[in-house]
């Protein structure tokens, strides 16, 4: 998901600024303002297809990895080889990123990853998969991801330009989450139906879109991004980059947080729809749907919107908490559901809002080093917390691991949002509205204005 100096470069925001209540209200844009560009469009109308495989295979391998083993940690297990690559090769695949064209990069890291799915798919359609089978093509899957993640998203700021940037980052987050109302229906049908394996094949198939929309872009409509010159010490230079600015840090720690043990949905799901409410696949299924209409509104709110606050962040990721832990006491399966659509809304504000900022803060030469960090944190993240939740949901079940996750997003949050607050020169300010009360952050200077006189 780009920045060195220049008039394309977006200025780094104050710390007051960004946490603090503006007097200037935001520029409403236009939902689907990007899509009037052609070569996002052939991008985004790409992903479509593509992001549909992709959730009906992540769908499939869950369900498969549960069917062959029985266990919760297992499917951790895969999870945690799927991102593990991230955690240990994401930098690298930052500083390659700042310095390789991204499109024909692109090409090549999306020609991998179909290849992995196929290869899945002619294990499974023949009887001859086993799970070692299943944590090979995961981690492989992985390895073609610390490239493809941060040279995807690096990619959008040169199709679209700074201008558009916010509206195109949360368009393809609308995108990835509609394909999830789609995805993992056909999935269920199909394990239902005719077996996993042909979830994995239509997955392969189907990198055809976007392989085909990025050989059509012109090239000469694309915005030209600065590129990173080969050299020594650019790992370095780039985590110096980050603990330098705050505004970059605390999000990408609180991503970290949220990363490793709140957004293990896998493992989370498949446990309360086979063990807690003794469903199936099918409610497996419907279960990450429902999470997909509240993403998608979140996604499509998010394009609306003129700026990305850290303060949003903040509130977002204390309310996905708590959601967890409501869902996790919900006697009812109806009520478990329900709680399905919030969760994804706020889960998704999170996601655009921390993706937005970091973009938008970052100079361009910096920006493919800044992202994979961002991913680093937030994907490699599941190699620790993974397999750690899959065993605390085995042995302790479903809603303890739940909460737990829950639990660890509010805490992170409450304590980076005080930290903000204070490197910004905030203060907590409690007072009356119209007979209600308002808790909000405020300058220090302003508070000490509206103190009453001895």
């Amino acid at each position: 998901m780009s920045t060195g100096s220049g008039a394309a470069s977006a200025p780094a925001p104050d710390h007051r600024d960004t946490l603090a209540a503006r007097d200037t209200p935001a520029r409403k844009n236009s939902m689907f303002s990007s899509l009037r560009i052609r070569n996002y469009r052939l991008f985004f109308l790409g992903q479509v297809v593509s992001n549909i495989g992709t959730w009906m295979q992540r769908i499939a391998q869950d369900w498969l990895v549960l069917s062959l083993t029985g266990s919760s940690a297992a499917v951790g297990i895969t999870t945690a080889l799927q991102f593990l690559p991230m955690l240990l090769f994401g930098l690298y695949g930052g500083v390659l990123v700042d310095r390789l064209r991204k499109r024909p990069t692109l090409i090549v890291t999306q020609t991998a990853m179909a290849l992995t799915a196929l290869a899945l798919a002619v294990l499974t359609l023949t009887g001859r998969v086993e799970v070692w089978h299943i944590y090979v093509a995961a981690f492989a899957l992985g390895l073609a991801t610390v490239v493809d993640n941060p040279a995807r998203q690096a990619f959008v700021s040169e199709l679209v330009g700074p201008g558009q940037l916010q509206n195109a980052v949360s368009l393809n987050s609308a995108n990835f989450q509609s394909a999830r109302l789609v995805g993992p229906a056909v999935a269920g049908l199909l394990i239902t139906g005719v077996g996993t394996g042909w979830a994995f094949l239509l997955n392969g198939l189907s990198f055809v879109a976007p392989l085909t929309g990025l050989m059509m872009m012109r090239a000469r409509e694309l915005h030209a991004v600065e590129r990173a010159p080969r050299g020594k010490g650019q790992l370095r230079e780039g985590l110096r980059y980050v603990t330098g600015r705050p505004e970059l840090l605390w999000p990408i720690v609180l991503v970290g947080f949220i990363g490793t043990f709140a957004f293990n949905f896998p493992v989370y799901l498949s446990a309360f729809a086979d063990d807690v409410f003794d469903g199936g696949a099918g409610v497996y299924s419907m279960f990450n749907t429902l999470m997909a209409v509240g993403s998608v509104s979140g996604a499509l709110l998010a394009a609306r919107r003129g700026t990305a606050r850290l303060r949003l962040l903040i509130v977002a990721a204390i309310a996905f908490g708590a959601l967890e832990i409501l869902a996790a006491a919900s006697p009812q399966l109806w009520m478990f559901a329900l709680i399905m659509v919030p969760l994804g809304l706020f889960s998704m504000t999170v996601n655009v809002t921390t993706n937005t900022s970091l973009q938008m803060a970052t100079d361009p030469v910096m920006r493919g080093r800044v992202m994979a960090l961002y991913m680093m944190v937030f994907l490699g993240g599941a190699p620790v917390g993974a397999p750690i939740v899959g065993w605390i949901t085995d042995t302790y079940g479903a809603r303890v691991g739940f909460a737990a996750g829950g639990a660890v997003a509010v805490a992170a949050a409450s304590v980076i949002g005080l930290i903000l607050a204070r490197l910004g020169g905030l203060r907590l300010s409690v007072g009356w509205d119209r007979g209600h009360p308002r808790v909000r952050f405020v300058p220090r200077e302003r508070q000490e204005a509206l103190a009453p006189v001895a």
